[in-house]
């Protein structure tokens, strides 16, 4: 059955993502952005859809939040500002956006009888915290302004569902990578960035020793997580958070030996290009890696893509793309 489904951030990489894929199964979709980490191009494909709309809006504005909501069915909230570095060079704004927009959102959504909100957690909420893998109920001390908006995210989530009913999922999206995420600016991942500079024959920067270790996650895996969480109909499985992973964690080292392995099917010369050490990043995890038993066994969650296998669809559409 088709439904009306807001995705705010839809022009973002993770929103159009969610755009294309909820358009593809006949549902009518609404994207809110304002693009100011979004892009027009994201979204292009889409915009002669006649169950696509577009509203050019803000978060941090209530009545845009509540103009969006009023004919949607579910929300999936994407919109938010990156980025722990970006946080913390400027903690106001990303409170402003994460914290007050999330909070207009929730507001809007109680207002207009929104069925389901799901929104986008981050894996940053673990913190301090040295247990691995990452399970939901154990986390530790914020590292950065951005961790700490996900985390009242989070709280803001739990008391809206308690106070008001508003079912609520979130899901706390671990390094997600694929295409459409952009590989330029200060703020840009690191997968998309390292790809496009070794494309550039430039020699890419990693922070520390290459020891660090993610849980790279591929868009596939958090498509189907989105599905999943809006789909469910069991009691336990709604107002609650869940690792959204694929349940496995890499070093920048090997991360980087891949890339560049899957990068020279398309150009040997990219293996003899060098990579640099920097400084460790401020506010930085040193490990992230994720615990998904709890979405496997509520959700029935089981990912499809592992990190080779996302790396090498991601790759060969950058390639497509950036060349």
């Amino acid at each position: 059955m088709s439904s009306s489904i807001l995705i705010t951030g839809g022009a973002g990489f993770i929103g159009s993502n969610l755009c294309e894929y909820f358009l593809s199964k006949g549902n009518k979709v609404i994207c809110l952005d304002n693009f100011a980490t979004g892009y027009k191009h994201n979204i292009e494909p889409f915009l002669n859809n006649k169950n696509f709309k577009l509203i050019e809006g803000d978060i941090r504005n209530l009545s845009d939040c509540v103009l969006a909501t009023k004919s949607a069915d579910y929300v999936l909230h994407q919109a938010a500002l990156g980025s722990v570095p970006r946080s913390i060079n400027d903690p106001i704004t990303t409170n402003d956006v994460n914290v007050n927009g999330f909070l207009n959102m929730l507001v809007a959504s109680r207002d207009n009888k929104i069925k389901r909100f799901i929104f986008a957690a981050s894996s940053s909420t673990y913190g301090d915290s040295q247990v691995l893998p990452k399970v939901e109920s154990i986390i530790g001390k914020p590292l950065s302004p951005y961790a700490i908006t996900k985390y009242v995210n989070e709280l803001y989530a739990e008391i809206f569902s308690k106070t008001y009913g508003l079912e609520t999922i979130g899901l706390r999206y671990f390094n997600v990578f694929g295409k459409n995420q952009d590989p330029n600016g200060s703020y840009a991942a690191v997968i998309p960035k390292f790809i496009s500079q070794f494309i550039n024959n430039q020699s890419p920067v990693i922070n520390g020793d290459g020891s660090f270790s993610r849980d790279f996650t591929y868009i596939e895996n958090v498509i189907l997580m989105n599905q999943l969480a809006l789909d469910t109909n069991k009691k336990e499985a709604i107002n609650t958070v869940y690792n959204t992973a694929f349940g496995d964690s890499i070093t920048l080292n090997d991360m980087v030996f891949l890339i560049k392995k899957f990068l020279s099917q398309y150009d040997p010369s990219i293996l003899d290009i060098p990579v640099e050490y920097g400084q460790n990043r401020v506010g930085d995890i040193p490990h992230s890696f994720a615990n998904i038993d709890k979405a496997k066994e509520l959700l029935n969650y089981n990912p499809k893509f592992s990190f080779e296998q996302g790396l090498a669809e991601a790759i060969n559409w950058y390639w497509n793309n950036l060349k």
